[in-house]
């Protein structure tokens, strides 16, 4: 892998679809049938899948859960922002750290780390506890979307990443479909602690297909900490990509976590139906990441942080549940494009680095979900539930400003903008 330091252009011209070269020594090998590189994304996109049903489990447990252990809502939304912190800085500290080893060996401890904390977490006596079992999801999250993020190239040919790193990352909005509605059905139906430990389990499934399906994918280059910032000092596309990535992602989740008392005490909606919602949210969001695929980066950040400003204000002030399930399901449908849109961008401003840029926008992307509910829970303990979708409205609209800005930066002419002029297409 060539230096960080500067992106270069593409070791050949990308195609439409892809979006990004990947430097040759990223590619298939082409040996083998072309279905098992088919069937190692799946078992990567598994495991995102799992990843994200863990790190997300809480915001439909957040009640429940602080109520059996005698904590606040707010305070309960520090089960989101302690392992989003963590994972924030892990996502640069893995992927140094992994140095040497074999990538499908790191993919495959993390996960089994992962299902470990979540049990840990299932019969854990006191929040503190919960906790500390959150760290080592954060742990895993980080580190394993830092390393997973990028490895569509070195699965697929290069006429298929695109489509591949949207499967990868349909495991985002499919752990909101799947993953967080039916755990919130668990702890209506069993308690919290068996949403907790059926994670846990899946963990254990994710990690098998990894070791079956997964091919060794030995490291590429060493990834060294003063290569990250010499990314971002010499790439603007980067930079840029990492402001956007936080301006959106803290204001989706000062909301986000706190949606059940939002549609409860603005939309009025009743809680046995949150369950439901937040599957049509999810099934709206999986939507939305596979039509963003579709789009070129730039233009579908700046739809849907304009998009979201709009229907996050609405939420926070338009009663009635009829309403407020419109709204949810235009929310779901708009951010679902948001992390295959933003690990785009990455891979098309650095596709020399995707290693570095990836775990920088993974760094970024977490640190922002526990910003975002940390100052949400500010926001509805101090003030009250509607503060927190407006608060996070106000943050979209600077994202929108943001990417329109670097639009209008990019020089005359210039259309492609993939990994030449450090700025996404």
């Amino acid at each position: 892998m060539s230096s960080a330091a500067a992106p270069g252009p593409p070791a050949s011209n990308p195609g439409p679809e892809t979006g990004t070269g990947a430097p040759p020594d990223l590619r298939p090998s082409g040996d083998g049938p072309a279905w098992k590189g088919w069937t190692a994304v799946c078992a990567v996109a598994l495991g995102i899948f799992c990843l994200i049903t863990s790190e997300l489990l809480p915001v439909g447990l957040l009640t429940p859960v602080g109520a059996d252990l005698g904590v606040s809502d707010g305070t309960a939304g520090l089960m989101v922002t302690v392992p989003g912190l963590v994972a924030g800085f892990c996502a640069p500290l893995v992927t140094v750290g992994a140095g040497r080893l074999d990538r499908r060996l790191v993919l495959c401890v993390l996960i089994g780390l992962m299902g470990a904390a979540n049990l840990a977490a299932a019969l854990a006596p006191t929040f503190a506890v919960v906790l500390a079992a959150r760290v080592l999801v954060g742990v895993s999250v980080g580190g394993f979307w830092a390393v997973a993020g990028g490895l569509a190239v070195r699965l697929v040919p290069p006429p298929h990443v695109g489509r591949a790193t949207a499967l990868v990352f349909g495991g985002v909005p499919t752990a909101s479909v799947l993953g967080v509605p039916a755990g919130t059905l668990l702890g209506e139906l069993g308690g919290w602690r068996t949403a907790f430990a059926a994670v846990g389990a899946l963990g254990l499934v994710a990690l098998t297909a990894l070791l079956l399906l997964l091919p060794p994918l030995p490291p590429t280059g060493q990834i060294t900490f003063a290569r990250l910032p010499a990314l971002l000092r010499s790439n603007p596309g980067v930079r840029a990509g990492v402001v956007v990535t936080f301006l959106v992602v803290t204001g989706q989740f000062a909301a986000y976590t706190f949606v059940r008392p939002i549609l409860q005490d603005v939309s009025g909606i009743d809680a046995a139906y949150v369950s439901t919602l937040l599957l049509g949210y999810g099934v709206a969001g999986v939507a939305g990441n596979f039509l963003a695929g579709a789009h070129g980066a730039h233009r579908t950040l700046l739809t849907v942080s304009a998009c979201l400003t709009v229907i996050l204000s609405l939420i926070a002030v338009l009663p009635g549940a009829v309403a407020g399930t419109a709204l949810l399901l235009a929310w779901g449908l708009a951010y679902g494009g948001v992390s295959v849109s933003l690990q785009r961008w990455m891979l098309i401003c650095a596709p020399a680095s995707a290693e570095a840029a990836t775990s920088l926008m993974v760094a970024m992307f977490n640190l922002a979900i526990a910003a975002g509910a940390l100052l949400g829970g500010l926001a509805v303990d101090g003030l009250a539930a509607p503060a927190a979708p407006l608060f996070g409205a106000a943050l979209m609209l600077l994202a929108a400003g943001t990417v329109w800005t670097t639009s209008i930066r990019r020089r005359p002419g210039r259309t492609d903008g993939r990994g030449q002029t450090g700025h996404p297409a």
